[in-house]
């Protein structure tokens, strides 16, 4: 069986650790060198390692399937059915944690929550749902209009000249979300250049929370695209 090694596992912190079936050392490795067995994921090793990516966020989306098909063909459970047991589960863990890591990384936006939720910057279910203070007017008004919007239909009232006030927010909340989009991209790059040059760790800290605030912003408007749409389909 061929070995596919981690290209920069001591960058993402992974530990040296032994074979389970020959006791040779593996660092970062889906299979082991010596013996060809497939490996557990080692503990603390993020979804970037398991591609053996450095933990970047610009990450090329074909090198990435490329790299998503072979993974997929060599931990394939069906590749393990004469194996004993441990190794049979190990493939089928292995390939979870494949699909999962997968469809994490394809995505910019997922891809940035992890890097904070592996960082320890963001934890789930923990995000602030609180108004950006430059949209404060805007959501005010947003609301009102679904106020009236919400009584005119309930009185049976005519709604048209409501619904096109909401459609134009919510156009102006989209173009809101672009923007943030735009800014978290920016924040990606500066990212990966501190990576790449060995930015000061005060600088790092600096561009996870400024990418932590960013995401806590978008999540608010995309909240609110998502709001008048579904009020717009009621």
């Amino acid at each position: 069986m061929s070995v596919i090694r981690s290209q920069d596992a001591q960058t993402e912190g992974i530990p040296v650790t032994s074979c389970w079936n020959c006791r040779a050392a593996v660092t970062g490795a889906h299979f082991c060198a010596a013996c060809g067995k497939v490996q557990p994921l080692p503990a603390g090793a993020s979804y970037f390692a398991f591609f053996g990516l450095p933990q970047k966020l610009t990450i090329e989306p074909a090198s990435l399937e490329g790299q998503f098909h072979m993974l997929s063909w060599k931990l394939h459970p069906d590749n393990f059915v004469r194996a004993s047991e441990f190794e049979r589960n190990l493939s089928l863990e292995r390939s979870s944690q494949l699909n999962d890591a997968y469809r994490t990384l394809r995505d910019p936006i997922a891809r940035v929550e992890y890097l904070l939720e592996h960082l320890g910057v963001r934890k789930e279910g923990t995000t602030r749902q609180q108004a950006p203070p430059e949209l404060l007017e805007e959501v005010f008004e947003l609301n009102e209009s679904l106020d009236e919007l919400r009584d005119a239909r309930a009185a049976g009232g005519e709604v048209a000249a409501l619904q096109g006030r909401l459609e134009a927010a919510q156009q102006n909340f989209q173009e809101g979300l672009d923007d943030v989009d735009t800014e978290l991209a920016a924040l990606g790059r500066e990212w990966d250049a501190a990576v790449d040059f060995g930015g000061d760790e005060s600088k790092k800290q600096a561009l996870l929370a400024r990418m932590n605030e960013t995401l806590n912003r978008r999540a608010y408007i995309r909240n609110l695209v998502a709001g008048v749409a579904k009020e717009l389909g009621s």
